[in-house]
């Protein structure tokens, strides 16, 4: 999920190969001369990879707007090993089947031991970042009002690549991946919040 610093190893041999070519081949009697200007633009492209890599750590570090990935996966994992797990509302157990926001509740409290709201009413006042839909993460939580008044009805837990994992209906099958992207969540989805944000630090020593 994090950008990596090997693509500044080809970017920084590009420059050295391209400033070798700019150069002509020397007369005699501008060795000297030629020597001490090549000395000075080496010098220049040192201090120019430097200030690359130094802005690549800062970008590298800033970049870090989803701060816990391996707990996303942790729990998105549990969550697709329970596709095809049967829909009940008021469920929150394998066993009994879940509802949207039983099944959400079940996997943070499992995989993080995060206590979520019960309801999807109250689940979508949780004190946790906003999220802009075209900065969403794995793991961040998705509100949709499926009932046609505008008010919270639905949630998921997003997947990535515009999909996402949800406990949908008995008609759809219980748990189920959709799509963001689908015409019918498209229109319902009202917004996102980042409740990963408020797991314990704690949690990393458990996930590294």
């Amino acid at each position: 999920m994090f950008k990596h610093f090997a693509p500044l190893v080809p970017l920084a041999l590009t420059l050295v190969l391209a400033a070798c070519a700019s150069h002509a081949p020397q007369t005699p009697a501008t060795t000297a001369v030629a020597k001490a200007k090549t000395a000075e633009h080496a010098a220049l492209l040192d201090d120019t990879e430097a200030k690359a890599e130094a802005d690549a750590v800062i970008d590298f570090a800033g970049d870090k707007s989803y701060e816990l990935p391996q707990l996303a996966d942790s729990i998105l994992s549990h969550g697709l090993s329970l596709v095809g797990t049967r829909y009940r509302y008021g469920g929150s157990t394998v066993k009994s089947g879940f509802d949207c926001s039983g099944f959400i509740g079940y996997l943070f409290k499992e995989e993080l031991g995060m206590q979520l709201p019960r309801s999807t009413r109250e689940m979508i006042n949780i004190n946790a970042p906003l999220v802009e839909r075209e900065e969403l993460e794995p793991g961040d939580l998705l509100f949709f009002s499926t009932n046609g008044r505008g008010r919270v009805s639905h949630a998921g837990i997003y997947l990535g690549d515009d999909q996402f994992i949800h406990s949908s209906s008995s008609r759809s099958g219980g748990v189920r991946v959709d799509s963001l992207e689908d015409r019918y969540w498209n229109r319902t989805f009202i917004e996102a919040k980042r409740a990963l944000a408020m797991a314990p630090t704690d949690q990393l020593a458990r996930h590294p």
